[in-house]
């Protein structure tokens, strides 16, 4: 009987341990993002695939903006609707995944990446703080792409942040036909904005990969900017 009790009681420190570990494992950054109400995606549906593409330097900055973040966040009703369009993907391909490389951005963060493309051919695809920023930056935008359970990624004919015509959604027979991406990849485009308009996100037509759940104008009306 002793030792069954010795045994419940380091099996509750063993717990109580776990959770602190688990607190004290969520960064600064991560902590303030929860503060202004933003939820990790993966609490939503754990199945999800996350690889922010900015906590790595193979982005188009070159360099490592999320110093402390690897969890997705985004606003309650955009990681609810991220949810169901997981869901529906696996009820039309099983086989397939969701897979995040950038959710809710701090507003800061959104400052180096336009000081990187101002004044230069590029700057209209980074949302301008002064004006505002984008929806990611409150946290109704995600950038996504589709991979197989094991986390490898699909063909979508360009790399997730490439700048120029052959990420463009809005004449993409005219890329497969000029060779610039494979028909497999257009018709994974294809899929992955079937599953996103689904849960209720509108497509961006200049990035296969980013989809808004509402409108900047309504973000601006009813929503805070992440700080």
């Amino acid at each position: 009987m002793k030792r069954i009790i010795t045994l419940s009681l380091l099996a509750a420190m063993l717990c109580v341990t776990a959770a602190g570990q688990s607190d004290r494992a969520k960064s600064r950054t991560e902590l303030s993002l929860e503060r202004q109400g933003m939820v990790d995606v993966q609490s939503r549906d754990k199945s999800i695939k996350v690889s922010l593409m900015y906590s790595r330097a193979d982005n188009f900055t070159g360099t490592v903006l999320y110093t402390d973040l690897t969890r997705a966040y985004l606003h309650p009703k955009a990681a609810a609707a991220l949810a169901r369009a997981q869901q529906y993907l696996r009820k039309i391909r099983p086989d397939l995944s969701l897979k995040v490389y950038d959710a809710a951005r701090p507003m800061s963060i959104q400052q180096k990446m336009w000081d990187k493309v101002k004044n230069t051919p590029e700057y209209f695809y980074v949302s301008n703080p002064a004006r505002g920023g984008g929806l990611h930056n409150y946290g109704m935008a995600v950038d996504i792409t589709l991979c197989t359970l094991d986390g490898d990624t699909l063909d979508m004919g360009t790399k997730i942040d490439y700048m120029g015509r052959a990420a463009h959604i809005d004449n993409e027979a005219a890329l497969v036909k000029s060779g610039r991406i494979s028909r497999r990849a257009m018709q994974n485009r294809q899929l992955l904005r079937k599953v996103m308009r689904h849960a209720g996100f509108k497509p961006l037509r200049t990035e296969w990969w980013h989809f808004n759940l509402i409108s900047r104008a309504t973000a601006k009306k009813y929503y805070k900017v992440i700080k």
